[in-house]
């Protein structure tokens, strides 16, 4: 006899349907394996899939599970801010606050309301600002289809999920491609054969930035809101400028016609430069598999 899995999706980073980055969310997933769950992503070919378990401390909100098409991640912003978003508008927050067990840590979720209607949630990321070299523009050009003048810096920014960032003008933005071949060539280069990564071209003015997301080894061509390169974007501008904090506002996915707003800001602290992201959701869809 076939068991039934119930799942909502929602557009995520966007007060509008079909704007955002689409989710799907398995709000139950007790009794699925690791495989199950990766076909079922798959099945779904969002840029992720959750699947929600009971967590291993019972302080915690849930254990939550993030899947691209290809691979499982232990971090990555739409999901979670997705996921919280669902579960808050069934009343599982505790007093505006959820806690979910990551494969990358714990990330701590405040959700705000407007009387009972729900009108943001805001993470912290589960690790500290991390750094370290990219590739340089020479290499990472051909993955967008650019030329090595076209890009102005590159950096390996994380908190939470490892993201090549390459500065680039505005105008840049529009005629990038993402070229797969050229990804495997300087993953195998630079990580070897199992390598993945995922590039983020960004275009800032002030607090305002634009930015496209390729992953493809992640089966994830272009990202419409990509939370985790937004967060890393923030703690690794506030490095440059030297600032105590800064608060951003990122511009995402208006290329492939998914427009995207998301929210981000990082400040210093004892253990390093923290991130938060924040945005909106808009549920569409719910359903359910039978397996």
């Amino acid at each position: 006899m076939s068991k039934t899995y119930e799942f909502v999706t929602l557009d995520v980073f966007t007060d509008r349907r079909f704007g955002g980055n689409p989710l799907a969310v398995i709000a139950d997933a007790r009794g699925l394996d690791t495989a199950t769950m990766q076909a079922l992503a798959g099945e779904f070919n969002l840029s992720e899939t959750t699947f929600v378990l009971p967590p291993d401390d019972p302080r915690h909100t849930a254990k939550v599970r993030i899947f691209t098409p290809s691979a499982e991640i232990g971090f990555a912003g739409h999901p979670n801010i997705g996921t919280a978003w669902m579960l808050a508008a069934q009343g599982r927050d505790t007093h505006g606050r959820l806690t979910f067990e990551g494969g990358s840590g714990l990330v701590e979720i405040d959700v705000e309301r407007d009387r009972s209607e729900l009108r943001m949630c805001r993470l912290m990321t589960p690790k500290a600002l991390r750094l370290s070299a990219a590739p340089d523009a020479a290499d990472l050009a051909p993955c967008a289809g650019l030329d090595a003048v076209d890009i102005r810096q590159t950096d390996v920014a994380s908190v939470g999920l490892d993201c090549v960032c390459a500065e680039v003008a505005v105008e840049v933005l529009a005629r990038a491609a993402p070229d797969a071949s050229a990804f495997r060539a300087v993953a195998d280069r630079w990580l070897g054969p199992q390598g993945r990564f995922m590039l983020c071209l960004y275009a800032r003015d002030g607090n305002q930035l634009r930015s496209r997301v390729f992953g493809p080894l992640y089966g994830v061509t272009e990202d419409p809101a990509c939370g985790s390169a937004t967060a890393a974007l923030a703690g690794l501008l506030l490095e440059r400028d030297g600032a105590p904090s800064n608060r951003l506002v990122m511009q995402m996915g208006e290329e492939i016609g998914r427009p995207s707003v998301l929210y981000a800001g990082a400040q210093r602290g004892g253990d390093g430069v923290r991130v938060w992201l924040a945005g909106q959701c808009v549920e569409m869809t719910r359903g359910t598999v039978c397996l």
